[in-house]
């Protein structure tokens, strides 16, 4: 693309959309997103005009994939002491699009954690290769915009394309179908982008991905119980959730939060994971429980939930997800890679995916 390239995308959508807010025009290598501004109350009668400036800007010569991507700002709420309760539910800010969401996954699960650097992201790798590696047809979406760390973890770098429909073709990596938002960005630049714009982008990796007939697709989550999460937990048809968090007391407390979270919105919680449970030594295989220890399976007893299992703080694991292979498929025979597939096994069975083959990874 030329160094006009970010004006001739302005030009092209503005002669669609006219004198709307175009913002968040990101251009790099090819590699085309930007969010259209649009009043809240006009809904689903967006998407028409949404899709319309999105096949403007493909025409542009060299543009190769291209999202683009409706916002709305949230009117500010009146005083506190005029509000009144609402007699019907609030509706939804906006409609990303009329498209079903992942309308040929058999089953949807979203990897989650209260708080960040828990190794969130590692596990839902390493679970994703678990379930390829069985022989069961598996996807894996970044949901975390702002951290969008899968593209790295996976060793995938393809740029999306768009089919005959207009649908965002998924790369494939060690037999998964990946998608993720660092895509489309500079990997190096920040994500200032405000929250409907998450939302409106988590809906539309959903809805506008031809994810195609899977088994299960993988979500990881962003860190945290916000608005991302929410969306997702309501509108993303989730057959349940699996919880990562650290032993010590400080992450327990907010991998709570977030079993309370998926509790209110009726989605049951497959499991908990315990990662970063002790310290191996790669040289002597001395352990040292640098956070505690059982803290996340002494929780899910608590809680009546299913404990998945540890995964060790071990430099190999780290090593892997560096070089782009998850653990599970560059050492099977480790330690760590057994574990992920005992955890696999146990989400399978628990979602009867298990029946596709007589015996299922370890068990």
């Amino acid at each position: 693309m030329s160094s006009l390239a970010v004006q001739d995308v302005k030009k092209a959508v503005s002669a669609v959309v006219g004198d709307r807010t175009v913002s968040g025009i990101s251009v790099n290598d090819e590699k085309i997103v930007f969010m259209i501004e649009a009043d809240p109350a006009e809904g689903a009668q967006m998407e028409p005009l949404r899709q319309a400036a999105q096949e403007a800007v493909e025409k542009i010569a060299g543009a190769r994939a291209v999202l683009a991507v409706l916002t709305a700002e949230r009117k500010q709420p009146p005083p506190l002491n005029v509000i009144s309760k609402p007699k019907q539910p609030a509706q939804p800010q906006h409609k990303i699009s009329s498209n079903p969401v992942a309308p040929n996954v058999k089953h949807i699960i979203a990897v989650a954690s209260g708080k960040g650097g828990v190794g969130k992201s590692t596990v839902s790798a390493n679970l994703a290769a678990a379930f390829a590696v069985e022989g069961l047809k598996t996807g894996l979406l970044d949901a975390d915009i702002y951290g969008a760390s899968q593209p790295r973890m996976m060793g995938v770098h393809i740029r999306p394309e768009t089919d005959k429909d207009n649908m965002i073709v998924p790369p494939e990596a060690h037999g998964m179908k990946v998608m993720s938002m660092g895509f489309f960005v500079d990997p190096e630049a920040p994500m200032i982008w405000r929250g409907p714009m998450v939302h409106s982008a988590i809906q539309q990796l959903l809805r506008d991905v031809a994810w195609g007939d899977l088994d299960i697709l993988v979500i990881d989550l962003p860190p945290g119980t916000g608005d991302a999460q929410l969306s997702l937990a309501q509108n993303g048809r989730l057959s349940g959730a699996v919880i990562v968090s650290t032993p010590q007391d400080v992450a327990l407390a907010e991998a709570k939060k977030g079993m309370a979270m998926f509790e209110k919105v009726s989605v049951p919680v497959l499991g908990l994971v315990e990662n970063m449970s002790y310290y191996q030594c790669s040289c002597c295989n001395h352990r040292e429980d640098m956070f505690g220890h059982g803290g996340v399976k002494a929780a899910a007893e608590k809680m009546d939930a299913p404990f998945l299992g540890e995964i060790p703080l071990h430099i190999d694991v780290r090593k892997a997800a560096d070089a782009g292979i998850p653990i599970v498929l560059a050492n099977p025979d480790h330690d760590a890679s057994k574990t992920y597939r005992h955890m696999a096994g146990a989400l399978a069975a628990g979602l009867e995916l298990g029946k596709r083959k007589k015996v299922f990874g370890v068990f």
